[in-house]
């Protein structure tokens, strides 16, 4: 796949002025509209990966920029030093949509995710009892939460934590998907233990599913030894598995939820930490905040973007077209697929290479076709459209997979 000329002039300024921190596929975008994003030169393609789920809504959604449209001309941003007449409300919209006494509000998901671990920690200390500066967190191998100093001492990954020691102490990494490793854990360690952090699917690492169960019989272990279940729904929320919450499909009420990316619909940074009173109160005034948190204008947004994931039934539109497209996915017999998984509109396949094409090529070859989507870990292919996609759209796009998969098969 070739850049044009006027694509690679954006692509060489990030190069000149910009951090290395990014390997982006070549594709230079300018527009976006549903399920669609458009490139600098016109070209139209399928966003199969909705900013790592945070554009379920679709781009530029008319509700949520409306809202979005409308506060900003009233007001932006008061910080907390003042009350403001949007962030009550939507801390009350919060409570009803979600049924938790209380809300954080925040800003990236890494800070939500710090959040939770500082509530944990204080929950720790002055409810449960745990001697000071002895918390410990648990989280899981595999797991990708942020990139804070904090979260990347949690991080088996190796580009995440090389060389940004020394890392965070109180914190222990067990396997995924291992009740009896947690059960273990907490049979030694459990009086020290605040957290039990947790994706209910591992995202980054590819779409990991766990075993059915799994997250049930975690939380019953934390009930069991009073430490709080932490789900971190940052990517599998807000309708992207087919339910409103990922922990939903088990039954599973976490003790904290921490939510971002579609939160907003992607019109702009919002993140939030969920939790009732015993927990949430811990925190008192100016022991945590940040000056964007709640602001005007987030509360608008977040609030439209909530609204329209249950006026449009996208949960319920995540589950029924994520069926069809592993089913489709399922029936390409090719050398080239070696597994497909997910749940709801959260998927991905394992690319065993092939003729020397692997995930990265076959990712440049669906750009060449009109779709667009990123390898994660080497072999790995998400598949996240956007969840206002239609069945006959979606059919389409798995046309321009399948088309893309034949052409490199046959590719010498």
């Amino acid at each position: 796949m070739t850049s044009t000329s006027q694509a690679r002039q954006y692509i060489d300024l990030e190069e000149k002025y910009g951090a290395h921190n990014y390997h982006p596929l070549p594709v230079v975008l300018s527009k976006g509209k549903g399920c669609y994003v458009w490139d600098v030169d016109g070209k139209k393609y399928f966003d199969f990966l909705s900013a790592y789920s945070a554009v379920n809504q679709g781009h530029s959604h008319p509700k949520i920029v409306a809202a979005l449209r409308e506060q900003a001309e009233r007001l932006c941003l008061t910080s907390r030093a003042f009350y403001n007449d949007a962030l009550g409300p939507y801390e009350r919209f919060m409570h009803d949509y979600f049924g938790y006494d209380k809300i954080l509000p925040m800003n990236s998901g890494a800070e939500a995710v710090e959040t939770a671990l500082k509530l944990a920690r204080k929950w720790g200390y002055l409810n449960k009892g745990i001697p000071e500066n002895e918390a410990i967190i648990v989280a899981c191998n595999g797991n990708f939460h942020g990139r804070t100093i904090t979260i990347v001492s949690l991080s088996s990954d190796s580009d995440a934590r090389a060389e940004y020691g020394p890392y965070t102490p109180g914190i222990e990494v067990i396997p995924y998907n291992d009740v009896e490793a947690l059960s273990s854990l907490f049979e030694e360690k459990a009086a020290s233990i605040a957290g039990f952090l947790v994706e209910p699917i591992q995202g980054e690492a590819g779409v990991i599913v766990p075993d059915e169960g799994y997250l049930k019989k975690c939380h019953e272990l934390c009930k069991a030894h009073n430490v709080l279940f932490i789900a971190d729904e940052i990517q599998t929320g807000i309708g992207r598995t087919g339910r409103m919450l990922c922990c939903d499909h088990e039954g599973v009420r976490p003790d904290i939820v921490i939510l971002g990316k579609a939160l907003s619909g992607g019109v702009l940074p919002v993140s939030a930490v969920l939790a009732d009173d015993e927990i949430m109160l811990t925190i008192k005034p100016g022991q945590h905040g940040s000056t964007f948190g709640g602001f005007p204008l987030a509360c608008k947004v977040a609030m439209a973007a909530l609204e329209v994931v249950k006026e449009e039934k996208l949960a319920e539109k995540a589950k029924q077209l994520g069926e069809i497209f592993r089913n489709e996915m399922l029936a390409i017999k090719s050398p080239l697929i070696r597994l497909v998984r997910g749940k709801g509109l959260l998927n991905a396949i394992v690319i065993a290479p092939h003729k020397g094409k692997d995930a990265w090529i076959l990712c440049l070859k669906m750009a060449e076709n009109g779709l667009l989507a990123k390898p994660t870990h080497g072999d790995i292919i998400r598949f996240a459209p956007p969840l206002v996609i239609t069945e006959e759209e979606l059919m389409e796009a798995i046309g321009i997979i399948k088309e893309s998969i034949r052409s490199l098969e046959i590719a010498e």
